[in-house]
């Protein structure tokens, strides 16, 4: 417990001198390791927590799932999402709004990014919902918002990353994870209605019949993925991983042979840039690995527990706690490395108290989601200041609403945790 203090004081300071988040947890760790064994003479110690902490085959999804959305993006499958999405509901109040929650989500359904999905639907969306009269504000809001749903729909890096640090299945969690995020996307099409009934924005015409045809069969073959993911993992034709990998194959056939969106040359560029990714997550991964072995080793969940009178906590207080902990910490810090460093602190009360693992992992994936969108230093914010080229303060002014959507949403699936976990009792 003595060593705590000074180890996170050291990364709370290296953070602040703009270190990349890497640093910190790499020499919190060799710190942490010193002060155990008064030396570096069992530092290897480390590095083999290290390569254990990306060692479980399951954590091949990651990459797989990367390099799938990189070429998503790149290929015209968001653009026939949304003309679909648009066919069917743009010409209703509020439509357009909806339209892009709405596609937010299918395309998180495919990517499984946030970030991908704010450039890939935010881009053509944002211009025709201004030119409608939409201010804004709302309209940076609602896309960062939506976007943040790709963190539930299957597939998820952020429970992967969770699944395998808990020893939770990842195929629980990603089911786990419909109905709450099909729940958001209902609260943020209804506020979307609202918005627009309040404000008086003008609706779009209605296309002909004909033309929803045609842009219902243009999507059917990017509506395939979550197909492949969700019925491939529960018809039990794929493992997690192999979908992920089959979800690849997929997007080059579709993107290189089928829509012939992507050159050969851009393939190896979405490589690249997918090997680039995964190379920061495995660094902070295995980083994480040899810092929670630290914490575990020296009982410091337990005298953290303990010293905020926890150590005889009730399911729903944990839960409570868990929660809060995740939406502070998601505000100044990558989500990724939230869960690194603190699941391995709440994992002993976890299993102490039999909570289901599947249920937590679904209310620190909410968490992520709002930390993505949560001042000051949400990742979604910073895409969408970056993509859109707007003031940070344009972003977040109209975040609030949305935020109190996704809290409400907390709040219901700790008070009614078969909001996420009946679709397992239906497996």
């Amino acid at each position: 417990m003595e060593m705590m203090p000074l180890m996170f004081t050291v990364m709370v300071v290296l953070l602040l001198l703009g270190f990349p988040m890497k640093i910190p947890l790499l020499v919190g760790s060799l710190i942490g390791f010193f002060l155990m064994f008064d030396s570096f003479e069992h530092a290897q110690f480390m590095i083999q927590q290290m390569i254990a902490g990306v060692k479980p085959a399951s954590l091949v999804a990651i990459p797989m799932f990367i390099l799938a959305a990189d070429i998503m993006t790149r290929g015209h499958s968001a653009n026939r999402l949304i003309d679909m999405v648009m066919a069917y509901m743009g010409h209703r109040k509020g439509g357009l709004a909806v339209s892009t929650a709405t596609a937010c989500t299918l395309f998180g359904a495919v990517s499984g990014s946030t970030q991908a999905t704010v450039v890939a639907i935010g881009s053509p969306l944002r211009p025709k919902l201004l030119e409608n009269g939409y201010n804004d504000s709302f309209v940076l809001s609602l896309i960062v918002n939506a976007s943040g749903i790709a963190l539930l729909i299957p597939p998820s890096i952020g429970m992967i990353i969770y699944g395998g640090i808990s020893h939770t299945s990842i195929s629980d969690l990603f089911i786990a994870g419909l109905m709450p995020g099909l729940l958001l996307l209902l609260l943020f099409s209804m506020y979307s209605v609202y918005y627009a009934k309040k404000h008086n924005i003008p609706t779009i015409d209605k296309v002909s019949p004909q033309r929803r045809w045609a842009m219902t069969k243009q999507a059917i073959w990017p509506l395939g993925f979550p197909l492949i993911i969700i019925v491939g993992i529960y018809g039990g034709i794929f493992s997690p991983t192999e979908a992920a990998s089959t979800c690849v194959l997929y997007a080059l056939i579709l993107e290189v042979w089928v829509f012939k969106s992507l050159s050969m040359s851009e393939v190896i560029d979405s490589a690249k840039s997918s090997g680039l990714i995964t190379a920061v997550v495995f660094i902070l991964v295995a980083a994480g690995a040899a810092f929670s072995w630290i914490i575990s080793y020296a009982q410091i969940p337990q005298a953290v527990m303990s010293s905020i009178g926890l150590a005889d906590a009730s399911k729903v207080e944990l839960l409570i706690v868990i929660s809060i902990a995740f939406f502070v910490a998601c505000m100044f810090v990558d989500s990724i490395v939230v869960i690194l460093i603190l699941v391995p602190i709440f994992l002993p009360e976890i299993e102490r108290l039999e909570l289901d693992k599947v249920l937590v992992g679904i209310l620190i994936t909410l968490q992520v989601a709002i930390g993505a969108v949560t001042p000051p230093f949400g990742c979604n914010i910073f895409t969408a200041v970056a993509v859109f080229r707007r003031p940070y303060m344009d972003v977040v002014k109209g975040l609030f609403p949305f935020i109190l959507l996704l809290l409400l949403v907390v709040i219901l699936v700790i008070t009614f945790p078969q909001i996420a976990l009946f679709p397992l009792d239906l497996i």
